[in-house]
């Protein structure tokens, strides 16, 4: 009975879809890998907790289908009432607001008050469906077909279709344009690889097998809320139009912003009558405004600064993360050409006393490559770097610098990466570095984010935040991936880092469409990395919101969106 309910759920479904439905029956992967990676693919979380029920299975401690760890995923608190107005503080934007050039966590939570992604990845991994209604690969997961919702309409009264689907990604994709989404999409997608099939479906062709490709279209990628038709993205700070429950009420550049609740949403509308952002250069004022009663949510707060906000009084939402800090060093110029320069730096750092000085538990130790201990892929059996100072030592005479030498490293003003380049600092000394600290404004620093024009890709050392991702694909490729200016690979690569061998496992990597391939890559290229050192990960910290106790409904993720639509208080 059990197989043929199993056979009747698996009917119609592509071979790629059955593979995954394969690997569950035979108890090969747990139930949460399975419920997440069927969303990846595209199957309904219905339909999921039916292959799951069918199956019965009690191999895995992951919850029902669709189900968050309870206590972690938003404020809790006492019966809020809807209709309140939430006012929260937030890290200030540092450029336009623009769906094509915003490249900060400001500007991106900016993005997505009043815009919609075609899906949301949330905050257990798993992809749940927003704008499109659906989406299914083909066999070698080099075509993605998409359905698009029907009914929605963009906050002037204009229905959202293909069309507005094909043109936003289009304008995204194209390698002559300044998209900061092209750090995801180079090498992936091309403009001419978006096309409409119908009113309500759109296929994506890729230039290579992507198995995590979805998570593209997510709002893990940031920029790619859906704008309408032949619409001036240049324009859009003045009207913040899109599909979303909230509607703009103002917008002040570096200073606040206010929202309305879209009483036309095409969705479940939202519990708050409107919003406040204000916006805070740095953390100490924001904590100020939350404990003072300022604000009811402070968005992101980092643990060095932040103690008081631990010991009791407010609600905190915690996050397992893939968020780190990338120390890069340039690996085309001298010394730091030569890797074990690079590993004596990696090996001079004492990675546990750092994790536990900056966030006292709230992070996982990194091992020098983008793999997290929240990705499933990652390949665990890597052993871990650890400090050694006297293999340091030995590696810096052997390259030829046995007393050392001096540098510089450039970092942004910003949570708690000013106290880690310190660290860095320290900590090199004692092997005879001596490393000249600039720490910028976050607007110096960036520049205009593109080689020749910033700080952060151009400084011999430098020290730059990486939101989150629920997939490693943009950590592997877009900062350490050849760069390559037709093809848009590595246009974040401030090691300026190059290897064919490595470009190959990515490619690899990302074209797997099962957990097992991807730890065997993911388990090479970490071996790499530690080799070659282009980049030091040394950790990957929870991403911490905080709330006033009477809050509740609260939605962060861990890239950094903010969502109030359900909040109450």
């Amino acid at each position: 009975m059990k197989d043929d309910r199993l056979s009747r759920l698996r009917k119609g479904r592509g071979e790629i879809a059955n593979h995954v439905i394969d690997e569950y029956a035979a108890g090969r992967i747990s139930r949460r890998d399975f419920i997440r990676r069927g969303s990846v693919i595209g199957l309904s979380m219905p339909l999921l907790g039916a292959i799951v029920s069918a199956c019965s299975s009690s191999s895995s401690t992951a919850g029902p289908a669709g189900s968050t760890s309870a206590g972690s995923s938003s404020a809790a608190g006492g019966g809020g009432a809807p209709g309140a107005m939430i006012k929260a503080g937030i890290s200030t934007p540092t450029a336009a607001i623009n769906p094509v050039t915003v490249a900060d966590q400001g500007g991106l939570d900016m993005l997505a008050q009043t815009g919609e992604y075609l899906c949301l990845s949330g905050q257990d991994l798993k992809l749940q469906p927003v704008l499109a209604e659906s989406w299914t690969p083909n066999a070698t997961s080099d075509v993605w077909t998409f359905k698009i919702r029907t009914g929605v309409k963009f906050h002037d009264g204009t229905p959202m279709t293909a069309d507005d689907v094909v043109y936003t990604y289009k304008l995204q994709t194209d390698p002559k344009g300044k998209s900061s989404a092209l750090s995801a999409f180079g090498g992936v997608l091309t403009p001419d690889g978006v096309v409409k099939k119908d009113a309500a479906t759109v296929e994506f062709h890729l230039a290579a097998p992507n198995g995590n490709f979805p998570y593209l279209t997510s709002s893990d990628n940031y920029n790619m809320i859906i704008i309408p038709n032949n619409y001036d993205p240049a324009k859009w700070e003045k009207s913040f139009i899109g599909t979303g429950p909230f509607k703009l009420g103002s917008y002040t550049a570096k200073s606040s912003a206010s929202f309305t609740r879209n009483e036309d949403y095409w969705g479940t509308k939202a519990l708050p009558s409107g919003t406040q952002f204000t916006f805070y250069d740095t953390q100490a004022p924001g904590i100020l405004a939350l404990t003072s009663g300022t604000v009811d949510v402070l968005g992101q707060f980092s643990v060095a600064g932040a103690e008081q906000l631990l010991t009791g009084g407010y609600n905190i939402i915690k996050l397992k993360s893939s968020a780190h800090r990338e120390l890069s060093m340039r690996c085309d110029q001298k010394p730091f050409n030569d890797p074990r320069v690079r590993q004596a730096i990696a090996l001079s750092l004492n990675r546990p006393a750092i994790t536990q000085a900056l966030f006292k538990g709230y992070s996982d130790v990194g091992n020098d490559s983008p793999f997290a201990p929240v990705f499933p892929s990652t390949n665990t059996t890597v052993a871990q770097r650890a400090q050694d100072v006297a293999k340091a030592k030995s590696l810096l005479s052997a390259a030829g610098y046995p007393n050392g030498f001096t540098t510089s490293l450039v970092t942004e003003d910003s949570l708690e990466i000013p106290q880690y380049a310190q660290i860095v600092v320290q900590q090199a000394a004692a092997i005879g570095v001596k490393v000249n600290l600039k720490v910028e404004a976050q607007s110096a620093y960036y520049g205009q984010a593109t080689f020749g024009q910033s700080d952060w890709l151009d400084g011999t050392m430098s020290l730059v935040d990486y939101g989150h991702r629920s997939v490693p694909n943009v950590f592997l490729t877009s900062p350490l991936q050849t760069t390559n200016a037709k093809s848009g690979t590595g246009s974040w690569n401030a090691a300026h880092f190059a290897n064919a061998n490595y470009d190959k496992l990515v490619g690899q990597y990302i074209g797997a469409s099962d957990i097992a391939t991807q730890k065997s890559l993911s388990g090479q290229i970490e071996t790499l990395l530690l080799d070659q050192t282009p980049v030091i990960y040394g950790y990957f910290y929870n991403y911490l919101t905080a709330t006033a106790t009477g809050v509740q409904g609260v939605y962060p993720t861990a890239i950094g969106h903010l969502f109030l639509d359900k909040a109450t208080k």
